[in-house]
């Protein structure tokens, strides 16, 4: 079942037929798109370029490693005409990455002849893939936000919000402090996390009576600029 359907009986030689290309195509397709069903699971936000992608993908992997067929000198070229798709595409998230891999693997699997392998190891790891996903492995608890408040120069801030913080929040960082409007006013910035319960509009409009009603916003933060 995990033998190779291309290599020649008591051989490791592969041959290439029709028989076999199209049975190798066929697998190549269903298992695409068996990967991009799992990619679509797995995100909440999908391009159907990207989906499309995915289920040609392989086939066009196990075209080129047909061709290549043992050839040394071809395999070499080949490689360097990959090398340069990077350079003429866009950065992706990692699941991303990672699933272009996952179909490449697929396709260099079905190229060699190896149906029977490449089909379960896409069973197992888009399996993987959605107990992972549905599971929520890997997620924060409380996601980090960042809270910036504006207040006038008068205003001592240094416990001023404690009550209102310890009401709301579950975990609270100072950033940085910065003047600002021409050093007539201060703008303060924290890590925050809100407890699961608390409701982030009740909480802003009690930090506006205390801050004159100035600007006071509340937003993620990319894992580049969190310092925790």
């Amino acid at each position: 079942m995990l033998d190779s359907i291309l290599a020649q009986e008591g051989s490791s030689v592969i041959s290439l037929t029709v028989t076999g290309m199209l049975i190798c195509s066929i697998a190549s397709v269903i298992l695409g798109l068996i990967i991009a069903i799992t990619y679509m699971i797995c995100s909440e936000k999908y391009s159907k370029n990207f989906v499309v992608t995915l289920v040609i993908l392989p086939i066009l992997v196990q075209a080129v490693i047909m061709m290549v067929n043992g050839n040394l000198g071809t395999g070499v070229a080949i490689v360097g005409a990959f090398s340069l798709v990077r350079f003429r595409s866009i950065p992706g998230t990692s699941k991303e990455i990672g699933t272009i891999f996952f179909s490449m693997a697929i396709g260099l699997a079905t190229g060699m002849g190896y149906v029977g392998y490449a089909a379960i190891f896409t069973v197992i790891v888009a399996l993987l893939f959605i107990v992972l996903h549905k599971s929520g492995f890997g997620e924060k608890k409380s996601e980090t936000k960042q809270l910036k408040i504006v207040i006038p120069e008068n205003l001592n801030f240094d416990g001023v919000f404690d009550d209102i913080f310890d009401k709301y929040l579950e975990y609270i960082k100072l950033d940085r402090v910065k003047t600002t409007n021409l050093g007539s006013m201060f703008e303060i910035s924290y890590f925050v996390r809100l407890k699961s319960d608390a409701d982030i509009k009740a909480m802003i409009d009690e930090i506006r009576t205390r801050n004159g009603n100035l600007t006071v916003a509340c937003g993620t933060v990319t894992p580049l600029t969190e310092e925790l």
